[in-house]
């Protein structure tokens, strides 16, 4: 028997409050319904990961993922950790439709892999650098909650902010923009539609900021995606960069939308897409000159430091927005999120991810 082994698989929910709804365009987030998943080797080296599905822009489930994960535990148990990326194939051919679940194993088998030679896991992707600095998102609300949010995360220290928006009509969503901006007048502002806009009205939330003076550093995911197209006469029309979120699901879609010259970013979530397909992604993107965004959906510490970790591990990216555990009302984890201010610091001496979730979340019966 190999030492890296997989001789368990554990998936359970994770349910987690959150300090107030992660609204977007196409829904709001009440709950942070997700997946714990525990792998455990051979050697006796446990690693975690999570699913975090997201409905209102996937369509998946907790149920859907739970279901998934195992009944994927049953195709990898025996098989051995150090083929994670043969491991990804076979997952992928299993539970195709079902990425959030694909990509909670994954992370628990490569954070066990990790522990298992001791070593942090960015060590697997190319190495800890330095510390990632994360944007901050303002979910879709009214104007008071948009400059109240603004100002209480930039005097934490937040010097970028994510704006949602798609949810309204451009000039409303145009009017929160802009207190945000009056509030906050330093700050870099992006956008994040979430495909929740159409192509006139994406080009008029950018018409009317432009008129209102304010400066957008990054438009991200303005209409739907399907339409590469569509995508390329918008950035033929602005000058504010564009960036591919939900048209982003796979390496071959970058390569689509490169093919288009529709975009000039694109977000990495390694719930999307699962791990192995994100490294491709990030491969694609940056063999084509775009810029990399690393994401995530609703996620705790435990799927937040996977990304972080892939990130760091692969040389960075110009943009990033590891935030959502600031939105939970309680940590997953005993160690908590290794955040201060903006900046996301990762322990070199810690072996995987480099914490562990919380008893009454991975003990029996929990």
């Amino acid at each position: 028997m190999s030492r890296f082994e997989i001789v368990r698989v554990d998936a359970r929910t994770l349910d987690l409050a959150l300090v107030e709804p992660f609204a977007i365009a196409t829904g709001a987030q009440q709950v942070a319904n997700n997946v714990l998943v525990t792998v455990e080797l051979a050697c006796g080296a446990v690693g975690f990961g999570e699913a975090a599905p997201f409905p209102a822009v996937s369509g998946e489930t907790q149920e859907r993922s739970l279901a998934a994960a195992r009944s994927l535990a049953a195709v990898i148990t025996g098989r051995d950790a150090s083929q994670w990326r043969s491991i990804a194939a076979t997952m992928t051919e299993a539970e195709h439709d079902e990425p959030a679940a694909r990509s909670g194993i994954e992370q628990a088998i490569l954070d066990a892999f990790a522990r298992a030679l001791g070593a942090p896991l960015a060590s697997l992707y190319g190495g800890l650098g330095a510390p990632l600095s994360t944007d901050v998102t303002i979910t879709a609300g009214d104007v008071e909650h948009a400059r109240k949010s603004a100002r209480a995360f930039y005097d934490r220290g937040f010097g970028t902010l994510k704006v949602k928006v798609g949810a309204a009509d451009p000039e409303r969503d145009a009017a929160r923009v802009a207190a945000v901006h009056a509030e906050v007048p330093t700050a870099r502002l992006l956008l994040d539609a979430n495909g929740g806009y159409d192509e006139p009205a994406a080009l008029e939330l950018l018409r009317v900021l432009d008129r209102l003076a304010v400066p957008i550093a990054l438009f991200e995911q303005p209409i739907p995606p399907g339409d590469a197209t569509a995508l390329a006469r918008i950035r033929a029309q602005t000058s504010v960069p564009l960036c591919a979120d939900e048209s982003a699901r796979s390496a071959a879609d970058v390569i689509d939308l490169v093919r288009q010259d529709a975009v000039q970013s694109v977000n990495v979530k390694i719930m999307k897409t699962g791990i192995v397909e994100a490294l491709s992604i990030i491969e694609v993107a940056r063999a084509a000159n775009l810029d990399l965004m690393i994401g995530g959906m609703v996620e705790s510490e435990i799927a937040m430091l996977h990304s972080a970790h892939l990130a760091v591990g692969t040389g960075g990216a110009r943009y990033v927005d590891l935030d959502t555990p600031l939105f939970l009302r309680d940590r997953s984890t005993v160690e908590g999120y290794p955040i201060d201010g903006d900046r996301i610091r990762l322990d070199p001496s810690a072996e995987g991810i480099g914490v562990r979730p919380l008893a009454r979340f991975s003990e029996p019966g929990s």
